[in-house]
């Protein structure tokens, strides 16, 4: 059989039947969509095969009980997915901050998501919601770029209350962010 003359939806009948070629080509034929949707957030390229893998893992292990009636669309879906699940547990969270914080929205397809233009608005926000000194701190450290020690000589304060309130901030944009990803996954 031609697998790369079939369909998606027989790819799925065939794969729910055990048979590795299907999964092969589904591999083939999105691997790379998949990966561009997870790098382009993530900015990671071990972070983001780490995610196309875990779905093309899970979907394997899951053959025989497949109801997927687009499957291109599932697979996007599952890696904003799985992207938003390392974001939330920390695993590239400074990382896809530190991008969406120095990252200036251009005419770039990849950046200029309506998705990355909402997801700063959601930071901003927060950012704007947090108590005065915490928001002061966060931003010294954020976009002064400077250190605990300077913010805390800076502001009279002690160096763990500068951890304290970073975290703190960090802690509370987090939750905003993680809600803003859970509806977009929605």
């Amino acid at each position: 059989m031609i697998y790369r003359d079939s369909s998606d939806s027989e790819l799925i009948l065939l794969l729910n039947n055990g048979d590795r070629d299907a999964f092969s080509e589904i591999y083939s034929r999105h691997w790379n969509a998949m990966y561009k949707s997870a790098i382009s957030v993530l900015r990671d390229e071990e972070s983001a095969m780490d995610v196309v893998q875990d779905v093309f893992l899970w979907l394997w292990n899951n053959k025989g009980k497949l109801r997927i009636e687009t499957l291109r669309s599932y697979l996007l879906s599952s890696v904003k997915y799985k992207v938003a699940n390392q974001i939330r547990k920390g695993k590239a969270r400074d990382r896809f901050f530190s991008f969406i914080e120095e990252t200036e929205l251009t005419e770039d397809p990849v950046t200029d998501w309506v998705e990355v233009k909402e997801l700063r608005r959601v930071i901003q926000q927060s950012v704007e919601s947090l108590p005065e000194r915490w928001r002061e701190v966060y931003e010294l450290s954020r976009n002064e770029h400077l250190s605990n020690k300077q913010i805390a000589e800076r502001l009279g304060i002690s160096e763990k209350t500068v951890e304290k309130h970073i975290t703190s901030s960090l802690k509370r944009i987090r939750i905003s962010v993680s809600q803003f990803l859970f509806s977009l996954i929605l």
